[in-house]
């Protein structure tokens, strides 16, 4: 019989102890009356019946199921809001012999989530996931989910959810259902003992289907919110039974038998790379160097910042290609805000001999700042005998600080005179290239063509390599 091993006892699947409330802990943090709670003992039950709990990769997204690694002593992965699908993706064509559980409530799957639920449901990702519909937004104090039943008062719907003003109730089973691919789907629920059975058996049977490895599974488990929804215990069970399956009607909407592997169709098995085999294909057919001779002096941890149009992200994709052809550990973290020209933007990027532990520069050894907020905003953020390059063509004032190396190079004028007055960024790049002894040269106008792509310009931005490096002789900066 399902679950008769573990009928008395806790599943094996469950951590001893709870240590998110202190160690030694038994209880969990889920309220009184909760289904979440029961709902986890079934799936828990189902793991131990089916011996997969070294396979397991259990994913808990934002709402009250977030501790759910505290309490399963499987693979766990902590999702972003909603995005526990795409993540489920992602891990199930990594590791293909995993069972992967998508585990999300009715605010995170059908509100946050609802792009990442309907497309890997329609593209058959052979996942199980296990939807839970109390009806509304729990964890964050009430709110109106997609969910909730029109009429009902919640925190942001005092006098009930209204058709004209909210919308219907969603019912994600429905949804799941025009879409071809999921081979199982049923909505079940935890209201009375009976209910319980069925919804044990769909638990299993979806799991089932993971292992047999049919395609995408889907189970809609009614759960109650005695604390949200202003009832006790035993009230919102009855609510449950005698009103929730009104709008939400109980019972197997697919149940496919074919598995993944035997349905029709003429696609091939996609072709898995191993790590090797990606590397190779992201390089591309680019005959750039990837074995550097000398090591960095110092990490380079570069913020360069300006306004949108002035080419700040493609001044950092391009110091970042240059790393990477060099075989120098890389990352490249963009930041702007809404409009595409004359908004602020800034990049980071980290040049290192080492991994590169966050992409995130927050104190920067070396800054490039193409107009004057870009200097007001970042000039007290670099570290202590940081270089600093300032497009003097547009920045009137002078870097403040006297515990920098400044250079003061007329970017914007010296591209206008070569006929391309958007190549300023190439004229920083190779500024700092230069003075920094980061990257020679050579690399950097090998990088060009693949950064800067459009070959009617390339000629000029090439010159300017050339051009800013006179400069800087003619000023004696290098």
């Amino acid at each position: 019989m399902i679950g008769q091993v573990q009928k008395f006892g806790k599943s094996d699947s469950f951590y001893d102890t709870y240590e998110r409330k202190g160690e030694g802990e038994q209880s969990t943090h889920y309220c009184p009356g909760c289904g979440h709670g029961t709902i986890q003992k079934l799936i828990a039950q189902a793991i131990d019946d089916l011996k997969i709990q070294d396979r397991t990769i259990f994913l808990s997204p934002v709402g009250c199921s977030v501790f759910a690694y505290y309490y399963y002593d499987t693979g766990n992965i902590q999702c972003s809001h909603g995005r526990a699908p795409a993540v489920a993706t992602g891990v199930k064509r990594t590791v293909k012999d995993a069972i992967v559980i998508s585990y999300q409530g009715d605010g995170d799957l059908a509100g946050i989530g609802m792009t990442e639920i309907v497309h890997a449901a329609n593209r058959g990702e052979p996942i199980t996931v296990f939807f839970i519909n109390n009806a509304i937004y729990g964890m964050t104090g009430g709110q109106m989910a997609p969910t909730t039943p029109l009429g009902r008062k919640t925190l942001t719907t005092p006098f009930g959810r209204d058709r004209d003003r909210d919308g219907m109730p969603m019912g994600m089973a429905e949804l799941m259902q025009a879409i071809a691919a999921p081979v199982f789907i049923e909505r079940c629920s935890v209201a009375t003992p009976k209910e319980l059975l069925k919804t044990r058996k769909a638990v299993h049977k979806a799991l089932q289907n993971q292992i047999d490895n049919k395609g995408f599974s889907f189970v809609e488990i009614l759960s109650p919110c005695p604390t949200n929804w202003g009832m006790s215990p035993v009230d919102a069970r009855t609510w449950m039974d005698q009103q929730m399956t009104l709008l939400y009607p109980l019972g197997n909407f697919r149940d496919s038998v074919t598995k993944q592997d035997d349905r029709p169709g003429d696609q091939e098995e996609p072709l898995w790379l191993d790590d090797e085999a990606l590397v190779d294909l992201l390089k591309g057919a680019s005959d750039v160097p990837v074995m550097r001779m000398e090591p960095l002096s110092e990490t380079q941890r570069v913020k360069i910042a300006g306004f949108g149009g002035q080419g700040v992200l493609s001044a950092g994709e391009l110091v970042a290609t240059c790393g990477m052809s060099e075989g120098l550990a890389v990352s490249w973290l963009p930041s702007y805000g809404p409009e595409m020209r004359g908004g602020s933007a800034n990049v980071s990027v980290t040049l290192s001999m080492e991994d590169v532990g966050s992409p995130l520069v927050d104190h920067p050894n070396v800054l490039l700042v193409m107009n004057g907020p870009s200097l007001d905003h970042f000039e007290d953020q670099v570290v202590e005998n940081a270089l600093v390059f300032v497009n003097s063509s547009i920045v009137t004032r002078k870097v403040r600080r006297t515990d920098v190396r400044t250079i003061y190079i007329p970017a914007t004028d010296l591209a206008q005179e070569a006929g391309l007055v958007s190549a300023a960024n190439v004229v920083m790049v190779t500024a700092y290239l230069l003075l920094s002894k980061a990257i020679p040269l050579d690399t950097l106008k090998r990088c060009i063509p693949l950064v800067l792509r459009k070959k009617a310009f390339l000629e000029k931005n090439l010159s300017l390599v050339e051009r800013t490096m006179v400069y800087l002789q003619e000023n004696g900066m290098v």
